[in-house]
């Protein structure tokens, strides 16, 4: 099956010590999409149509700086700024035209300079790169939970996941299991996110306690990263600037 493609990092992703495995696979899967946008491919034509057609999302843009390959970046997006100089040229001498004979009417209709900056604010030709592999992940997750007993202990020794994540793995579960097994998955999955985010709950309520002095002398226990761990849970932060 097409899913087995996926399987390694998939596999290798619950093998990590991680507040959330499918944190760490979209994290792997936004290193390689900005190395790969910021290696060899960024000369290719297709390539460059799509960075300059899509542009990029202000987080990864800031990525794509951090990456070093300056004439690289530079190159992408002078591009991108052709692209967006000859559209809004182009689109803007159409609103002038239209909204002529309605200058003391109001206008309901948005403006086509306006439906294009909407629409290029919902693009990035990273945030494209990984979604397109991600959904793929995931649907690797049910496929082989269903066929691996092996995986499926990988799985139950998690340490859980981030809200989001959780709702993903239970949103989508009925489009890949049913019956028993079903049920049996969001079980499982339901113990595993609930018991960690107390597990995780707890220790940051020991980080606060240690601010307190009456526990100054108090050993730290598990509580030293517990406010990062918290922001992954809560809100799939990895990564800190």
């Amino acid at each position: 099956m097409k899913e087995k493609l996926y399987t390694i990092p998939v596999s290798e992703a619950f093998e990590t010590d991680s507040e959330c495995p499918i944190c760490s696979m979209r994290k792997k899967l936004e290193t390689n999409a900005i190395e790969f946008t910021m290696g060899p491919s960024y000369m290719e034509d297709d390539i460059r149509a799509a960075t300059s057609r899509m542009g990029f999302c202000e987080k990864h843009l800031e990525q794509l700086y951090k990456n070093q390959n300056r004439l690289g970046l530079a190159l992408i997006l002078k591009t991108h700024m052709d692209k967006l100089v000859t559209d809004i040229e182009k689109l803007s001498g159409t609103d002038v035209k239209n909204s002529a004979p309605s200058l003391f009417r109001k206008n309901k209709e948005t403006s086509s300079v306006v439906n294009y900056l909407n629409d290029l604010e919902d693009t990035c030709f990273v945030c494209d790169k990984i979604e397109s592999t991600f959904d793929r992940y995931i649907a690797t997750i049910f496929h082989i939970y269903h066929n691996e007993e092996s995986f499926r202990e990988k799985f139950k020794a998690s340490k859980g996941f981030c809200t989001g994540h959780y709702k993903i793995l239970y949103s989508v579960a009925p489009q890949y299991l049913n019956g028993e097994e079903l049920n049996g998955f969001i079980k499982i999955l339901n113990k595993l996110y609930l018991e960690n985010m107390k597990r995780v709950r707890d220790d940051l309520e020991w980080f606060i306690n240690k601010f307190d002095y009456r526990y100054a002398d108090e050993p730290w226990k598990n509580a030293k990263d517990a406010l990062t761990r918290s922001m992954q849970k809560t809100n799939s932060i990895t990564e800190l600037k």
